[in-house]
């Protein structure tokens, strides 16, 4: 018996729920992810394109206060969970 694949997995390109991939021919979106918490899902594109944060183990002190800032500034965004751009970007650019 085989599983009818959501539209929304295909139409974003990515292999499963909760998936992040790049997106480098998007005008101005990094990533896209299909979010799925529950039964609702969500398609949602994140990060500024050409941009690269700080990641996750910064080495210099610049990019240790980039990442403390970024943190700081989506603290509230980032603790919605899976359904937030902030939540994604925060998982996979920082």
């Amino acid at each position: 018996m085989s599983k009818q694949k959501d539209p929304k997995l295909e139409r974003a390109g990515v292999s499963g729920y909760n998936k992040p991939k790049r997106t480098p021919n998007h005008p101005t979106k990094s990533h896209v992810v299909v979010a799925k918490e529950g039964d609702k899902t969500k398609t949602i594109r994140f990060g500024q394109q050409g941009v690269s944060g700080a990641g996750a183990s910064p080495k210099t002190e610049k990019e240790k206060a980039r990442q403390k800032s970024f943190k700081a500034r989506h603290a509230k965004n980032i603790s919605k969970g899976k359904m937030s751009a902030a939540y994604w970007a925060d998982k996979v650019k920082w």
